[in-house]
Protein backbone atom coordinates (compact mmCIF):
# COMPACT_ATOMS: atom_id res chain seq x y z
CA UNK A 1 0.00 0.00 0.00
CA UNK A 2 1.15 3.52 -0.71
CA UNK A 3 1.96 5.57 2.35
CA UNK A 4 0.28 8.87 3.21
CA UNK A 5 -0.85 10.84 0.14
CA UNK A 6 1.13 8.74 -2.35
CA UNK A 7 -1.95 7.57 -4.20
CA UNK A 8 -3.01 11.20 -4.74
CA UNK A 9 0.46 12.33 -5.81
CA UNK A 10 0.88 9.71 -8.53
CA UNK A 11 3.67 7.69 -6.88
CA UNK A 12 1.66 4.78 -5.50
CA UNK A 13 2.82 2.59 -8.40
CA UNK A 14 6.43 3.16 -7.35
CA UNK A 15 5.58 2.13 -3.81
CA UNK A 16 3.67 -0.98 -4.83
CA UNK A 17 6.03 -2.26 -7.54
CA UNK A 18 9.00 -4.38 -6.36
CA UNK A 19 12.47 -3.54 -7.60
CA UNK A 20 13.56 -5.33 -10.78
CA UNK A 21 16.56 -7.55 -10.02
CA UNK A 22 18.76 -9.98 -11.91
CA UNK A 23 19.22 -13.39 -10.28
CA UNK A 24 20.82 -16.54 -11.73
CA UNK A 25 18.67 -18.77 -13.93
CA UNK A 26 16.32 -16.18 -15.43
CA UNK A 27 14.44 -17.06 -18.60
CA UNK A 28 14.89 -15.09 -21.82
CA UNK A 29 11.57 -13.33 -21.20
CA UNK A 30 12.65 -12.33 -17.71
CA UNK A 31 15.95 -10.98 -19.05
CA UNK A 32 13.98 -9.01 -21.64
CA UNK A 33 11.88 -7.52 -18.83
CA UNK A 34 15.05 -6.31 -17.09
CA UNK A 35 16.31 -4.74 -20.33
CA UNK A 36 13.02 -2.91 -20.83
CA UNK A 37 13.05 -1.75 -17.20
CA UNK A 38 16.53 -0.28 -17.69
CA UNK A 39 15.44 1.60 -20.81
CA UNK A 40 12.35 2.88 -19.02
CA UNK A 41 14.26 4.16 -15.98
CA UNK A 42 17.43 5.48 -17.60
CA UNK A 43 15.61 7.18 -20.46
CA UNK A 44 12.93 8.67 -18.22
CA UNK A 45 9.96 6.79 -19.67
CA UNK A 46 10.83 8.02 -23.15
CA UNK A 47 9.73 5.84 -26.05
CA UNK A 48 12.54 3.80 -27.63
CA UNK A 49 12.17 2.70 -31.24
CA UNK A 50 13.46 -0.71 -32.28
CA UNK A 51 16.20 0.92 -34.37
CA UNK A 52 17.39 2.88 -31.32
CA UNK A 53 17.89 -0.12 -29.04
CA UNK A 54 21.43 -1.15 -28.11
CA UNK A 55 21.43 -4.60 -29.68
CA UNK A 56 25.09 -5.36 -28.91
CA UNK A 57 24.81 -4.35 -25.24
CA UNK A 58 21.53 -6.26 -24.91
CA UNK A 59 23.18 -9.39 -26.29
CA UNK A 60 26.13 -9.03 -23.91
CA UNK A 61 23.74 -8.72 -20.97
CA UNK A 62 21.74 -11.77 -22.04
CA UNK A 63 24.95 -13.81 -22.36
CA UNK A 64 26.03 -12.84 -18.86
CA UNK A 65 28.91 -10.65 -20.01
CA UNK A 66 27.22 -7.52 -18.59
CA UNK A 67 25.74 -6.98 -15.14
CA UNK A 68 22.66 -4.80 -14.77
CA UNK A 69 24.93 -1.90 -13.81
CA UNK A 70 27.04 -2.48 -16.93
CA UNK A 71 23.92 -2.34 -19.09
CA UNK A 72 22.72 0.81 -17.29
CA UNK A 73 26.12 2.36 -18.03
CA UNK A 74 25.87 1.39 -21.71
CA UNK A 75 22.44 3.03 -22.04
CA UNK A 76 23.48 6.16 -20.12
CA UNK A 77 26.59 6.59 -22.29
CA UNK A 78 24.81 5.84 -25.56
CA UNK A 79 24.32 8.33 -28.37
CA UNK A 80 20.60 8.01 -27.64
CA UNK A 81 21.01 9.34 -24.10
CA UNK A 82 23.64 11.90 -25.08
CA UNK A 83 21.44 13.34 -27.84
CA UNK A 84 18.26 13.50 -25.78
CA UNK A 85 19.51 14.67 -22.41
CA UNK A 86 23.02 16.10 -22.80
CA UNK A 87 23.24 17.82 -26.16
CA UNK A 88 19.53 18.68 -26.22
CA UNK A 89 19.26 20.19 -22.72
CA UNK A 90 20.84 23.03 -20.72
CA UNK A 91 23.58 21.81 -18.35
CA UNK A 92 21.60 21.93 -15.12
CA UNK A 93 18.58 20.28 -16.71
CA UNK A 94 20.87 17.47 -17.85
CA UNK A 95 22.32 17.16 -14.33
CA UNK A 96 18.97 17.06 -12.53
CA UNK A 97 17.76 14.42 -14.98
CA UNK A 98 20.88 12.33 -14.31
CA UNK A 99 19.93 12.27 -10.65
CA UNK A 100 16.41 11.15 -11.58
CA UNK A 101 17.53 8.53 -14.10
CA UNK A 102 20.60 7.05 -12.39
CA UNK A 103 20.06 7.60 -8.65
CA UNK A 104 16.26 7.78 -8.56
CA UNK A 105 16.10 11.07 -6.67
CA UNK A 106 16.45 14.83 -6.97
CA UNK A 107 19.80 16.50 -6.19
CA UNK A 108 20.11 17.24 -2.46
CA UNK A 109 21.81 20.62 -2.75
CA UNK A 110 23.76 22.98 -4.95
CA UNK A 111 27.07 21.36 -3.95
CA UNK A 112 25.97 18.16 -5.69
CA UNK A 113 25.02 20.06 -8.82
CA UNK A 114 28.34 21.95 -8.80
CA UNK A 115 30.30 18.72 -8.20
CA UNK A 116 28.95 17.18 -11.38
CA UNK A 117 29.38 20.42 -13.30
CA UNK A 118 33.08 20.34 -12.39
CA UNK A 119 33.37 16.73 -13.58
CA UNK A 120 31.82 17.74 -16.90
CA UNK A 121 34.36 20.55 -17.27
CA UNK A 122 37.33 18.38 -16.38
CA UNK A 123 36.41 14.93 -17.74
CA UNK A 124 33.47 15.34 -20.09
CA UNK A 125 30.18 13.51 -20.58
CA UNK A 126 31.31 9.90 -20.04
CA UNK A 127 33.30 10.73 -16.90
CA UNK A 128 30.22 12.42 -15.46
CA UNK A 129 28.03 9.37 -16.13
CA UNK A 130 30.66 7.18 -14.46
CA UNK A 131 30.62 9.42 -11.38
CA UNK A 132 26.99 8.45 -10.69
CA UNK A 133 27.35 4.74 -11.41
CA UNK A 134 30.65 4.35 -9.55
CA UNK A 135 29.46 6.28 -6.50
CA UNK A 136 29.13 4.66 -3.09
CA UNK A 137 25.46 5.65 -3.11
CA UNK A 138 24.71 3.74 -6.31
CA UNK A 139 26.61 0.69 -5.11
CA UNK A 140 24.94 0.69 -1.68
CA UNK A 141 21.41 1.18 -3.03
CA UNK A 142 21.39 -0.73 -6.33
CA UNK A 143 24.60 -2.75 -6.44
CA UNK A 144 25.36 -4.75 -9.58
CA UNK A 145 22.00 -6.45 -10.07
CA UNK A 146 19.17 -4.00 -9.31
CA UNK A 147 17.66 -1.75 -11.95
CA UNK A 148 17.67 1.84 -10.60
CA UNK A 149 14.23 3.03 -9.53
CA UNK A 150 12.49 6.20 -8.39
CA UNK A 151 12.98 6.49 -4.61
CA UNK A 152 13.22 10.23 -3.87
CA UNK A 153 9.57 10.41 -2.76
CA UNK A 154 10.47 8.34 0.31
CA UNK A 155 11.56 10.31 3.34
CA UNK A 156 14.53 8.03 4.02
CA UNK A 157 15.99 8.97 0.63
CA UNK A 158 15.85 12.71 1.37
CA UNK A 159 17.77 14.73 3.91
CA UNK A 160 14.98 17.25 4.40
CA UNK A 161 11.52 18.21 3.17
CA UNK A 162 13.18 20.39 0.52
CA UNK A 163 14.52 17.41 -1.45
CA UNK A 164 11.21 15.61 -1.02
CA UNK A 165 9.28 18.45 -2.68
CA UNK A 166 11.91 18.83 -5.40
CA UNK A 167 11.43 15.22 -6.42
CA UNK A 168 7.89 16.07 -7.51
CA UNK A 169 9.29 18.75 -9.81
CA UNK A 170 11.09 15.95 -11.69
CA UNK A 171 8.53 13.15 -11.48
CA UNK A 172 4.81 13.84 -11.85
CA UNK A 173 3.52 10.29 -11.54
CA UNK A 174 4.67 6.85 -12.65
CA UNK A 175 3.98 7.54 -16.32
CA UNK A 176 5.61 10.98 -16.49
CA UNK A 177 8.32 11.43 -19.09
CA UNK A 178 11.59 13.33 -18.90
CA UNK A 179 11.00 14.56 -22.44
CA UNK A 180 7.31 15.41 -22.37
CA UNK A 181 4.60 16.42 -19.94
CA UNK A 182 6.38 19.40 -18.35
CA UNK A 183 5.14 22.92 -19.00
CA UNK A 184 8.73 24.19 -18.62
CA UNK A 185 9.91 22.11 -21.58
CA UNK A 186 13.65 21.46 -21.47
CA UNK A 187 14.43 24.29 -19.06
CA UNK A 188 15.86 23.31 -15.63
CA UNK A 189 13.17 22.63 -13.05
CA UNK A 190 15.35 22.91 -9.96
CA UNK A 191 18.29 25.22 -10.63
CA UNK A 192 17.37 28.25 -8.49
CA UNK A 193 15.33 26.08 -6.13
CA UNK A 194 18.36 23.93 -5.31
CA UNK A 195 20.73 26.88 -5.07
CA UNK A 196 18.49 28.63 -2.53
CA UNK A 197 17.16 25.44 -0.88
CA UNK A 198 13.57 26.50 -1.58
CA UNK A 199 10.82 23.88 -1.04
CA UNK A 200 8.03 23.82 -3.61
CA UNK A 201 4.33 23.15 -3.43
CA UNK A 202 3.56 19.52 -4.30
CA UNK A 203 0.72 19.42 -6.81
CA UNK A 204 -1.13 16.30 -7.86
CA UNK A 205 -0.31 14.94 -11.35
CA UNK A 206 -2.45 15.37 -14.46
CA UNK A 207 -6.10 14.88 -13.58
CA UNK A 208 -5.36 14.99 -9.85
CA UNK A 209 -6.10 18.70 -9.43
CA UNK A 210 -7.26 21.67 -11.49
CA UNK A 211 -3.85 23.34 -11.27
CA UNK A 212 -1.58 20.43 -12.11
CA UNK A 213 -0.11 22.12 -15.20
CA UNK A 214 0.98 25.36 -13.55
CA UNK A 215 4.69 26.17 -13.44
CA UNK A 216 6.23 29.51 -12.49
CA UNK A 217 6.67 31.73 -15.58
CA UNK A 218 10.46 31.99 -16.08
CA UNK A 219 10.68 35.66 -17.06
CA UNK A 220 7.30 37.39 -17.13
CA UNK A 221 6.44 39.58 -14.15
CA UNK A 222 3.07 39.13 -12.41
CA UNK A 223 0.23 41.16 -13.91
CA UNK A 224 -1.23 43.64 -11.44
CA UNK A 225 -4.99 44.01 -11.78
CA UNK A 226 -6.61 47.20 -10.49
CA UNK A 227 -4.94 50.31 -9.10
CA UNK A 228 -3.32 48.69 -6.07
CA UNK A 229 -4.29 47.65 -2.57
CA UNK A 230 -8.01 48.09 -2.09
CA UNK A 231 -10.08 49.33 0.82
CA UNK A 232 -9.62 46.10 2.75
CA UNK A 233 -5.87 46.38 2.40
CA UNK A 234 -5.39 42.91 0.91
CA UNK A 235 -3.87 41.70 -2.35
CA UNK A 236 -4.19 38.13 -3.66
CA UNK A 237 -1.89 36.19 -5.96
CA UNK A 238 -3.72 34.09 -8.56
CA UNK A 239 -1.76 31.42 -10.42
CA UNK A 240 -3.41 30.50 -13.72
CA UNK A 241 -2.90 27.79 -16.27
CA UNK A 242 -4.56 29.08 -19.45
CA UNK A 243 -5.71 26.80 -22.26
CA UNK A 244 -6.27 28.83 -25.37
CA UNK A 245 -7.15 28.43 -29.04
CA UNK A 246 -10.63 27.61 -30.25
CA UNK A 247 -9.60 26.53 -33.72
CA UNK A 248 -7.16 24.00 -35.06
CA UNK A 249 -4.29 25.42 -37.10
CA UNK A 250 -1.98 23.42 -39.33
CA UNK A 251 1.25 22.21 -37.72
CA UNK A 252 0.12 23.35 -34.28
CA UNK A 253 -1.75 21.90 -31.36
CA UNK A 254 -5.24 23.03 -30.56
CA UNK A 255 -4.30 23.48 -26.92
CA UNK A 256 -1.46 25.74 -25.80
CA UNK A 257 -0.82 26.05 -22.07
CA UNK A 258 0.36 29.43 -20.84
CA UNK A 259 1.06 30.07 -17.16
CA UNK A 260 0.39 33.49 -15.71
CA UNK A 261 0.39 35.16 -12.28
CA UNK A 262 -2.01 37.98 -11.35
CA UNK A 263 -1.89 40.26 -8.29
CA UNK A 264 -5.47 41.29 -7.51
CA UNK A 265 -6.92 43.54 -4.76
CA UNK A 266 -9.69 41.99 -2.69
CA UNK A 267 -12.40 44.15 -4.33
CA UNK A 268 -11.47 42.84 -7.79
CA UNK A 269 -11.08 39.17 -6.78
CA UNK A 270 -14.54 37.94 -7.77
CA UNK A 271 -14.48 39.89 -11.04
CA UNK A 272 -11.05 38.51 -11.97
CA UNK A 273 -12.09 34.99 -11.01
CA UNK A 274 -15.01 35.13 -13.46
CA UNK A 275 -12.88 36.69 -16.21
CA UNK A 276 -10.26 33.93 -15.99
CA UNK A 277 -12.82 31.16 -16.25
CA UNK A 278 -14.63 32.83 -19.13
CA UNK A 279 -11.34 33.03 -21.04
CA UNK A 280 -10.76 29.30 -20.58
CA UNK A 281 -8.14 29.55 -17.86
CA UNK A 282 -7.74 27.16 -14.95
CA UNK A 283 -6.85 28.59 -11.55
CA UNK A 284 -4.04 26.68 -9.88
CA UNK A 285 -4.09 28.59 -6.59
CA UNK A 286 -5.22 31.78 -4.86
CA UNK A 287 -3.11 33.01 -1.96
CA UNK A 288 -3.03 36.20 0.06
CA UNK A 289 0.08 38.34 -0.45
CA UNK A 290 1.43 39.41 2.92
Amino acid sequence: MAFGPASRLGVSLFDETPAVEWVPGLSSDELENIINAVYRQVLGNAYVMESERLSVAESQFKRGEYTVRDFVRAVAKSDLYRTRFFEGCPRYRYTELNFRHLLGRAPNNYDEMKFHSNILDEGGFEADIDSYLDSDEYQNVFGQDLVPYIRGYKTEASESMVEFTHMFELVRGASSSSLKGSTSGKEPRLNKLVINAIPTAVKAPSGGSDGWAFSEPPTAAPVRVGSGIGERGKVYRIEVTAIRANTVRKASSRFRRSNQVYLVPYEKLSQEYQRIHKSGGTIASITEVS
